[in-house]
């Protein structure tokens, strides 16, 4: 029997998520909401920034809740309609609910969730709503102009940003674990460490050289590396790991680590946890980019800061 209520939830699908795998499943996922008794509408993306759009509308027309069909890019872009143009979180009790079936599924990771969109349909209609963290970034977009978005699991800036990039412009159909490896094995090949410079919440602002600078809200990111092996989702604090490791070698010993998740205490490894964290370039090497949920949406300068307990989550 369904928990979901009584009232229509949405159910919002990215037909393009996981080359196309989202909008082939789409008669198979809602065969599976019928059978569970669970009432919906469903709601179709179109385009970039329409996930947003389509959880403002919900919250705006009293839905219950939202579940989101698509990867990580899409419940990221779901989770930016909790908030308003001005980058402040609104108070609602909607929830939102992941029905993974993108490219990279980073985020079902730290849920334990399957790959299978129909068990998360179970998942989620058992499931109890419970209060997690969100994170809010301000950036400039990729002509120098100030810019801003929420995120879910994890922002990082350094080779992440590059690493999006490569993968968002190549194949899809080998599946996130592949090509997000592939995609950094390239990008190692280019991108050599930058200086940056660091402040955690109202700390004396520190340099460092780094490869990348993960803000973690949830474990894992790039096709399954996990990255923050500590993170939890409702303690209001992100933890900050730094890849500070110098030249290619050094780098890559410490990928078997990254998926394993032993990265942290390594040498050329630094960790923290802030509510807030600000990062600049300290060089003049160009743009730094940024990788916020799988997505590469602009450069640092940044800012990332915690909105503790902004979102109800079903799943």
């Amino acid at each position: 029997m369904s928990t979901v209520d009584d009232e229509p939830f949405i159910l919002l699908l990215n037909p393009r998520a996981g080359a196309g795998r989202a909008g082939a499943r789409r008669e198979e996922l809602e065969g599976a909401l019928h059978r569970a008794g669970a009432r919906f509408e469903t709601w179709l993306t179109a385009g970039p920034g329409d996930a947003t759009q389509l959880v403002r509308k919900a919250i705006a027309q009293g839905a219950p809740g939202v579940a989101v069909v698509g990867g990580d890019g899409t419940l990221s872009e779901a989770v930016g309609g909790f908030f308003d143009e001005a980058g402040h979180a609104v108070k609602t009790p909607m929830w939102l609910g992941p029905l993974p079936c993108g490219t990279g599924g980073d985020f079902r990771k730290t849920l334990g969730l399957g790959r299978d969109p129909t068990e998360s349909v179970a998942h989620l209609l058992a499931a109890q709503p419970r209060r997690i963290d969100l994170g809010y970034l301000r950036h400039v977009d990729d002509d120098g102009r100030p810019a801003g978005r929420a995120f879910l699991n994890i922002a990082s800036c350094g080779i992440g940003g590059l690493v999006d990039r490569l993968v968002n412009d190549g194949p899809k159909w080998m599946g996130g674990t592949p090509a997000f490896f592939l995609g950094t094995m390239r990008a190692m090949l280019r991108y050599r460490n930058r200086r940056v410079r660091i402040q955690l919440d109202d700390g004396e602002p520190r340099e460092a050289s780094i490869l990348n600078l993960a803000v973690a809200n949830g474990r894992f990111f790039g096709g399954g590396m996990e990255i923050a092996p500590r993170a939890q989702l409702d303690d209001g604090l992100f933890e900050v790991v730094g890849v500070e490791s110098p030249g290619v070698l050094s780098q890559l010993a410490q990928t078997p680590h990254i998926y394993r998740g032993t990265l942290l205490g390594r040498e050329g490894i630094t960790y923290a946890r802030a509510a807030k964290v600000v990062v600049e370039p300290a060089d003049h090497g160009g743009p730094i980019l940024l990788d916020v949920d799988g997505e590469a949406p602009g450069a640092l300068p940044a800012t990332f800061e915690m909105h503790a307990g902004a979102l109800s989550l079903r799943g």
